[in-house]
């Protein structure tokens, strides 16, 4: 990876984590200010829907650190290690941990008529795409441990190449 786009990459990463602090510290308060004025039969949904977005702002938060720690190691050529795997697991739990967020934030818009039943679909459509999103990143950790183990085997052949020389 060339020093140009670890510098573009990093810019996004900050970009995005600074963003979506804002939106923790000042977009939230405001939505939870103007969730006061909910009708009472709906006052219920305020606390879980603040909670549930809060979490889900975290697990984004996550991923873009992790992010930031593979391309740290991609930059030091050390990402084909055993190491980048505890990363790779913490992105993958995230992007589930936001799945099953998303599917709550379904189960509590559900029932009564607070929202419309196609934006409860359109909710459950969502996390269908966030665990396809979490297969896609497995799959690519499997690409990851098929790289570490040609690494491994390489350095063996090498070690082996220069004792006979």
């Amino acid at each position: 990876m060339g020093k140009l786009t670890v510098l573009a990459l990093r810019v996004v990463l900050v970009a995005l984590l600074a963003g979506s602090v804002f939106v923790q510290t000042v977009m939230v308060p405001l939505l939870a200010v103007d969730l006061e004025g909910l009708r009472p039969d709906y006052a219920y949904l305020r606390t879980p829907f603040l909670v549930i977005m809060v979490l889900g702002i975290v697990t984004a938060q996550v991923v873009l650190v992790c992010v930031w720690r593979l391309v740290t190691m991609v930059r030091r050529g050390t990402v084909f290690s055993h190491a980048a795997f505890r990363y790779v697991h913490i992105v993958i739990g995230a992007i589930v941990a936001a799945a099953v967020l998303m599917f709550g934030l379904a189960v509590l818009l559900a029932p009564g008529e607070a929202v419309a039943p196609g934006i409860v679909l359109l909710i459950c459509g969502a996390v269908v795409a966030i665990l396809g999103v979490a297969l896609v990143v497995l799959v690519l950790r499997m690409l990851l441990a098929q790289a570490v183990a040609r690494d491994a085997e390489a350095a063996q052949l090498q070690a082996e190449l220069e004792e006979v020389i």
